[in-house]
């Protein structure tokens, strides 16, 4: 079983590899039990895929190999702190517990911020830089409706 320390250095050699395959500067390991599910590396460029970030993929990899959505007995490492898509991601998965290396502040010196979406998320929908426009009585609510009657429902 290896320990935390090692496997965040695992997915710190992943990011330095990940760049010289023209990736960008973040790794991810995911484990249960200390048994490595999934590693990875930031693809956004190579795949032309803005949410192909290194923990994306390795969720994505390890909910795989496992046949499940639910990631709770799993150990996120990440070579820096993630992203709030990334954290959304974490959250939706189950995730418990995330050992990280680097920290926003050290991204966003490299040219990584993602301050101005930390920013954004806590403001009303209509207070943000990206335009939101809500049509009301356009019919979304019946598909809640739909799914609650729907007996065949997997709840997540």
């Amino acid at each position: 079983m290896k320990d935390d320390k090692s496997l965040l250095l695992r997915a710190i050699k992943l990011a330095e590899e990940g760049i010289n395959k023209g990736g960008g500067p973040f790794g991810a390991v995911i484990t249960m039990d200390g048994k490595i599910l999934a590693e990875t590396v930031n693809r956004v460029v190579v795949n032309s895929d803005p949410t192909a970030h290194a923990e994306v993929l390795a969720i994505r990899e390890a909910a795989t190999a496992l046949k499940s959505r639910d990631l709770k007995n799993c150990i996120l490492y990440c070579s820096c702190e993630p992203c709030p898509m990334c954290l959304g991601a974490i959250y939706w998965a189950g995730i418990q517990k995330v050992v990280y290396a680097s920290d926003r502040n050290d991204a966003a010196i490299a040219g990584f911020s993602d301050k101005y979406i930390y920013d954004e998320i806590i403001l009303e929908p209509s207070e943000r830089q990206v335009k939101f426009v809500r049509m009301d009585n356009a019919g979304g609510e019946n598909v809640f409706k739909i799914w609650v009657k729907n007996e065949n429902r997997i709840p997540y």
